[in-house]
């Protein structure tokens, strides 16, 4: 399974990919840019008349020791005073080679050179001396230019498309080692089947990335087909799976760490839950960055701690929402030391009295890890619910955050994968988490853990 998770992470990478590999092509492209074209140029020279078909052996090594000549220093030198060339006999003996036409008496000279005309002048001129030298010889073959040298439209080096596909092909292969190399060092949850198999707890829900939430975090801003939307609704419905044995008025809404959309998804939840006639009470239990009485517009100076102290009764902090049925009690005047005041006997009281009054209490903890606040809320609590960000938080985080509630002899009621690509979830659900007809089959399985 680890190994199929992992081929799946390299192919989500596909982009970086792609984009190496033009990468690659980019720079085989501007290094094929740099090189100075280099122009050819052909000449034919035939050798007749014909040798008999009994000395064809003899006829061929000669032809071929013809080719050493017209492609060697004697016709170079005669190229170089010919044409009253600047160049040393060497270097134009290195640009010209010549070579037998496969099955024929046919010798081919060919020349390189940065200029096309000039290709196409040495190697005429090359030809012709050779015809010329063979002439002079005391032999009975002749020699005859049948194919005079062309200037050259395009350069013969350097290819351009070889050397595109080699840098194209070197950056894909630099992408995918790269792309592997992510995939196996990343420890991020990334779908709601491995959220619940490192978690050891059912995914009640899966909510799809909007680049809007930070705009709009609440429900109620949106329309009811929304997917955001039609997410909370299916983690509210869920709920309704979880262990009906056993009560879950009281439910602790906490993540690994900050910034994973905890309160966002208690504040939505909470909002749903009332949707459907439901009393709940939603309770700022984050004592040192609350954000609840903010996404709903409330006071904050009043509410839990104050309650706790004292200060004021309970009816008196509970403070009404648009939405009929949702009462908050927000967080009130920050104190200097969270985590004492949440394990006063006050607090279990104070929960106690929630309970008897609403029919869900949904309390808005801090994360797990950095300070002890979630854990203490979860203690006295039903349950708590983990909202874990794909691709962000880490295996072992939500292994670290799961041991701190089962430390605290805290139930995990589930999980909840926030902010993940909606197309990774189109095979959970609506597409947009886990639905009904998922979490039927699975919790069962989860009651019994």
């Amino acid at each position: 399974m680890r190994a199929s998770l992992r081929w799946s992470a390299v192919l989500r990478r596909w982009p970086s990919v792609a984009a190496l590999t033009l990468v690659g092509v980019g720079l085989a492209a501007a290094a094929v840019a740099q090189v100075p074209p280099r122009f050819e140029a052909q000449a034919d020279v035939l050798i007749s008349p014909p040798v008999e078909q009994s000395t064809s052996a003899a006829a061929g090594r000669t032809v071929e020791s013809y080719a050493h000549v017209l492609g060697g220093r004697l016709i170079a030198a005669d190229v170089v005073k010919d044409l009253g060339l600047s160049s040393s006999v060497a270097s134009i003996d290195d640009r010209l080679s010549a070579e037998v036409v496969d099955g024929t008496s046919v010798l081919r000279v060919s020349t390189t050179d940065e200029s096309a005309a000039e290709a196409a002048r040495i190697s005429q001129a090359a030809a012709d001396s050779f015809v010329a030298w063979l002439g002079k010889q005391d032999t009975q073959l002749a020699a005859v230019v049948v194919a005079k040298a062309d200037v050259p439209v395009d350069p013969a080096s350097p290819q351009r498309l070889p050397w595109l596909v080699l840098g194209g092909l070197v950056g894909l292969l630099l992408g995918v080692l790269i792309a592997i190399r992510r995939a196996v060092s990343d420890t991020s949850i990334r779908t709601p089947a491995e959220l619940e198999e490192v978690s050891g707890a059912p995914v009640l829900g899966a909510v799809a990335y909007d680049r809007t939430a930070t705009q709009t975090p609440l429900i109620t801003a949106l329309g009811t087909h929304h997917p955001r939307y039609e997410a909370v609704r299916i983690l509210r419905t869920n709920l309704q799976f979880l262990d009906i044995d056993r009560d879950n008025k009281v439910i602790t809404i906490t993540s690994s760490v900050a910034g994973e959309g905890k309160t966002t998804t208690a504040t939505n939840l909470a909002i749903a839950l009332a949707q459907t006639g439901t009393q709940v009470a939603l309770v700022e239990g984050d004592l040192r960055r609350p954000r609840v009485s903010e996404y709903l517009g409330i006071e904050k100076t009043v509410g839990l701690t104050t309650v706790l102290v004292g200060r004021v009764d309970l009816d008196a902090a509970l403070q009404q929402t648009s939405t009929p049925g949702l009462d908050v009690l927000a967080s009130g005047a920050l104190p200097p030391n969270p985590s004492e005041i949440l394990q006063t006997n006050a607090m279990k009281v104070l929960v106690s009295e929630l309970r008897q009054r609403f029919d869900v209490v949904l309390i808005d903890a801090p994360p797990l890890l950095p300070v002890t606040d979630a854990s203490l809320l979860a203690s006295i609590s039903d349950g708590a619910i983990l909202v874990v960000r794909h691709g962000e938080t880490g295996r072992e985080a939500v292994r670290a955050a799961a041991g701190r509630l089962q430390a605290v002899g805290a139930r995990l009621l589930g999980t909840v994968l926030s902010m993940s690509p909606a197309k990774e979830l189109t095979g959970y659900g609506y597409g947009y988490g886990y639905g009904p007809e998922y979490f039927a089959k699975t919790a069962g399985g989860a009651r019994k853990r």
